[in-house]
């Protein structure tokens, strides 16, 4: 069984089964089908039985299936040539080896000999390149051992004036011994200075605290901190080095080939499958975040709403996260470098038990966040709504995380349908504008994305879809009853991708609501199809072969445009935290480029009367807010810090950087002391819910409410919605079909 989904990130998604996507499902079976059947074709000759592969050929007959797969199933394929096979040299030494501390320059070298030779040994199934770099890497982890562990048993100098560049672009293979020792020197010392620091403060904390407490030495304190970057990386060699086998080192390597085609086809060895399955099951079991791998550092890109680190209040989207502690574990284990399912593994954890994470914030300072895992259920997920009363007139606001649905259950739980009752619910407390919140929301299932903008209008086109050497397909809405007709406004940021685009584009081209937020949203305009490779073969032996994620599709806007790298542009451009931060699609490697295709026929809506003067007088309003300037003047400021890869290895340098950074930072507290003075409240209805809740939905909802009174761009939002008339007057009353 395929499955169908439009995400932002490789690393999570929403998803829908083909049979259940209504207007796609012809579509998808199709494709589908075709592409089944063409494996079927080409493998019926090989006969894959036990007697043929009952032996570690799995490699290769995995490597067959997938260049076929993404050769004849890719939406745009590219050709496996030698332009190819160097970007696949580069990419996978890079993968193995991206700090660089493992591979000599004669290594890069001998590997240089396959340089434009892999794209042959791909059609012909031979793994050599890959044979060669395993062995090798084998041997330099073996070799690194013995340096980590013979620089840790000799004191650091802080007081020596030297630099570490966290920047690995900017380095090149070492070509001897000596070189490697002093690039692993650096690194580690980079590593201990930040245990140092953080020993030496808590025993000036613990002198100010008792003026007769005694001080651990200087040496002590250096002795310590070696040997707290000793254990951690001990662990990191023991839990995630050592117990890599093989196939897990191949499973990077047939990533890394199909990644080549764009950012959004991966593949799903056996074990990442599993985990693909369990995050899709409905509960989340752990912190309450999703993580993403940027170079070498895992970062937060989201948290879920209602889940520990969301009511702990000290994690944020874009802390990278150093180092992990357990709650019966003395010392952390340093992250940075692990591959992300590996780290996750740290972090995530039976409920109830407490995990310490070393982050480092976006400013650049280091804070130690605890925190206590629990389960996040899908609920805390779902579409919420607040009604908020501004000069006598009342407004309601919908936040919605993502456009989810129920796999087996698309009638009675999906996105859409959530946020109608939201709707209906607002109506009976009298809302006279709507404000659709998709901040941070990176997506989901399409079938829902067209059915939810169907509330609002009556019907018509949403979105349109390509397929390779197929004619496109216009997704409609079909409903001619409008659930909402009155002023809408949707919020949206950098992060807003894929099932958020199609809404806020549609939304946008109907001129239906107006749109607040970034420059442009996050530009994804691609689609994919999870594959089973099991079900590709006639029969296997050979043990599970995992699945693969393949881009199969392009959307388009009904205006014909695309969002792919060029998102959606905000009718009232905002500055925000990510304003001048690398996070789209643009930013991605091998994005598929943008292009347009023939509009559809559609007609705008006709009822608003002051349409562009509102949208005019907000961007004056907002170009006067002095909050929005120091939001702006924050980004730039981060942005800067984040460009700075350099550090210096010297204490007393370092410390001063570090206060430096914490002062500076400290002018931009007045970001979340911000007060609208509006005051948000629950609906009727769910004032019924809280109390009979024996949860904490009350505390949830009060914490929600608080924010939103924090919240500069919902302040503006209902600015707008005061400023937007309609041509009729609004239906205040309706009546609410409960769930």
């Amino acid at each position: 069984m395929a499955w169908f989904f439009l995400y932002f990130s490789e690393n999570y998604a929403v998803l829908t089964r083909s049979k259940k996507d209504l207007n796609m499902k012809n579509i998808m079976k199709r494709n589908y089908k075709v592409l089944s059947l063409l494996l079927l074709l080409a493998f019926a000759s090989c006969s894959f039985t036990s007697k043929k592969f009952s032996n570690p050929d799995k490699d290769k007959l995995l490597i067959q299936i997938i260049t076929f797969v993404i050769e004849q199933g890719h939406f745009d394929p590219i050709a496996i040539d030698d332009a190819f096979s160097e970007e696949l040299f580069e990419d996978f030494v890079e993968v193995m080896d991206p700090v660089k501390r493992y591979f000599y320059k004669s290594d890069y070298e001998d590997f240089a000999k396959f340089k434009h030779i892999i794209d042959d040994q791909l059609k012909v199934t031979d793994i050599t390149f890959f044979n060669v770099v395993h062995d090798r890497f084998l041997k330099r982890i073996e070799e690194s051992k013995e340096i980590y562990k013979e620089i840790l048993s000799q004191p650091f100098d802080y007081a020596l004036d030297e630099s570490f560049d966290t920047n690995y672009e900017n380095t090149d293979f070492v070509k001897n011994k000596k070189e490697m020792k002093d690039r692993w020197r650096k690194q580690l010392k980079f590593s201990t200075l930040s245990n140092y620091d953080d020993i030496l403060d808590e025993e000036k904390r613990l002198k100010e605290k008792d003026p007769s407490y005694i001080m651990k030495s200087i040496e002590q304190i250096e002795k310590e901190a070696r040997e707290a970057t000793l254990r951690s990386i001990n662990i990191y060699f023991e839990d995630y080095i050592d117990d890599q086998k093989r196939e897990d080192w191949f499973a990077l390597y047939v990533n890394t080939i199909v990644e080549e085609f764009d950012p959004h086809t991966y593949y799903l060895a056996p074990k990442g499958k599993e985990d693909f399955d369990q995050r899709m099951s409905g509960k989340l079991e752990g912190i309450g975040a999703r993580l993403q791998k940027r170079m070498d550092y895992i970062k937060i890109v989201e948290l879920i709403s209602g889940g520990p680190a969301w009511r702990n209040k000290e994690l944020e989207v874009e802390d990278v996260i150093l180092k992990v502690k357990q709650e019966d574990e003395q010392f952390p284990v340093d992250i940075v470098g692990m591959r992300i399912n590996d780290a996750i593994k740290y972090i995530k954890g039976p409920k109830g038990t407490k995990v310490t994470l070393t982050v480092k914030k976006v400013d650049g300072t280091i804070k130690d966040v605890t925190i206590t895992r629990d389960v996040v259920e899908v609920f805390d997920t779902y579409a919420k709504s607040s009604i908020v009363e501004k000069d006598g007139k009342k407004f309601g606001i919908i936040d919605l995380p993502a456009f989810y649905v129920d796999f087996e259950d698309y009638k009675n739980i999906n996105a859409a349908k959530d946020v109608k009752h939201e709707i209906e619910r607002l109506k009976e407390e009298g809302m006279e504008g709507l404000v659709l919140d998709l901040r941070n929301n990176g997506g989901g299932s399409l079938p829902t994305v067209v059915d939810m903008a169907g509330l609002f209008i009556k019907d018509g086109p949403i979105v349109q879809v390509r397929s390779t050497n197929e004619p496109k397909e216009v997704l409609k809405d079909r409903d001619k009853s409008i659930v909402w007709d009155g002023p809408l406004v949707i919020l949206v940021n950098e992060i807003s991708a894929s099932a958020s685009e199609i809404l806020a584009a549609a939304m946008q081209d109907y001129k239906r609501a107006i749109i607040i937020g970034s420059k442009q949203t996050y530009g994804k305009g691609t689609v994919q199809n999870v594959i089973n490779l099991n079900n590709m073969i006639r029969t296997n032996t050979s043990g599970d072969l995992g699945a693969l994620a393949l881009t199969r599709q392009k959307y388009y806007r009904i205006n014909g445009g695309s969002v792919q790298l060029e998102g959606v542009k905000s009718d009232i451009t905002v500055p925000g935290r990510f304003s001048f931060i690398d996070v789209g699609e643009k930013d991605k490697e091998n994005p598929l480029p943008y292009d347009e295709i023939d509009a559809a026929d559609y007609t705008p809506w006709e009822y608003y009367f002051d349409y562009d003067a509102t949208i005019t007088k907000s961007k004056q309003r907002m170009s006067n807010n002095e909050q929005l300037k120091l939001i702006e003047e924050n980004a730039k400021w981060v942005k800067s810090k984040i460009d700075e890869t350099v550090f210096s290895l010297n204490y007393q340098t370092y410390k001063a950087q570090v206060e430096a950074n914490e002062l500076e930072s400290k002018k931009y507290d007045a970001i979340t002391n911000y007060n609208s003075d509006l005051t948000f409240d629950s609906t009727r209805f769910e004032k019924q819910l809280i109390a009979q809740d024996t949860t904490d939905l009350k505390e949830k909802r009060k914490r929600w409410h608080e924010s939103l009174s924090k919240d500069v761009y919902v302040e503006e939002a209902l600015n707008v919605l005061e400023d937007l008339k309609t041509a009729y007057p609004i239906k205040k009353v309706a009546s609410t079909v409960q769930k």
